[in-house]
């Protein structure tokens, strides 16, 4: 006779249609399921060392805490599990504040994530509550297209910004690491610092830098003062030597292009065999002729 299959409770079923996990927390056992809210003592929850957030105002962390004395915390920490404790994914700075306040126990929401979706929720928290500095920001966008292998326009995409926003900030990354401290301790702003990045030196960026902040410069006083520099600079250069033979090449070679476009042209030779070509116009009528002209030319 056939053995009797042992029948299954509803109170297993539910088990199994809802995933629930216990875990020791300082010897009490916590059963939780995935998604929800529970609370946990504040020493072991940790933050994740890698989250590109790495300056807190300390003020506004202690305004934070007097709210947290007086009403609690009303937003959970977002965290995933670790093997003995809770690593924070959102949510630090409520973290933070508590720890200041004396708190001993906070709610969290338990979450698994893959390790880009963390950077991407980090990342993503900070820009819309503003919590970062531009520099940390420029750093976020940097790691997800290096670690993630993503283009500018997929990073725009996932973190809700312009591409050109996106190109803005990385920019900022092309300034002296000085430059850039400044911008974080706010001795200049974003837009100070994207003005400076016309100084492609980067000893001499961070010179004009501090004559910036100690002249008070406005941004439009820095973009002019800029553009100056570099067309002193380019003034001041040397132009590049070349000998007679191909000096007199290149006039006629002007010269043909002069007869072909009924402008004044001039070649401007550089090293290597690479240069500049100038075609010089004087009304948008013009202007259209000669592009005519140079579609013309390729079309055939």
């Amino acid at each position: 006779m056939p053995a009797k299959k042992k029948s299954r409770g509803l109170g297993n079923g539910l088990n199994e249609l809802i995933p629930q996990k216990i875990k020791e927390v300082e010897n009490t056992t916590v059963s939780y399921e995935k998604g929800t809210e529970i609370v946990v003592p504040i020493s072991k929850v940790e933050p994740d060392r890698n989250q590109p957030r790495k300056n807190f105002n300390e003020d506004a962390l202690l305004e934070l805490s007097e709210s947290i004395k007086q009403y609690g915390i009303f937003q959970p920490l977002l965290v995933q599990e670790k093997d003995d404790y809770f690593q924070i994914i959102a949510g630090e700075r409520r973290w933070r504040a508590a720890k200041m306040a004396g708190v001993k126990e906070i709610p969290v929401i338990v979450r698994t994530l893959t390790e880009r979706e963390i950077a991407e929720i980090q990342l993503l928290e900070n820009i819309q509550r503003e919590d970062l500095n531009p520099i940390e920001i420029a750093e976020g966008y940097k790691e997800l297209i290096e670690k993630y292998d993503m283009t500018q326009d997929e990073l725009a995409e996932r973190v809700s910004k312009s591409r050109t926003a996106i190109t803005n900030a990385l920019r900022l990354l092309k300034l002296d690491e000085r430059v850039r401290k400044m911008v974080i301790d706010e001795m200049i702003s974003t837009g100070h610092a994207r003005a400076i990045l016309g100084i492609t030196d980067l000893d001499k960026q961070y010179e004009f830098a501090q004559r910036v902040f100690d002249e008070k410069l406005s941004v439009r006083e820095v973009e002019r003062e800029v553009k100056k520099i570099n067309s002193d600079k380019k003034n001041n250069a040397k132009p590049e030597k070349i000998d007679k033979q191909t000096e007199i090449i290149y006039q006629n070679l002007e010269e043909q292009m002069k007869q072909k476009m009924g402008t004044k042209v001039l070649i401007n030779p550089k090293k290597n065999g690479k240069g500049k070509i100038e075609i010089e116009y004087y009304s948008n009528e013009e202007l259209n002729r000669i592009v005519e002209l140079i579609n013309g030319v390729s079309n055939n």
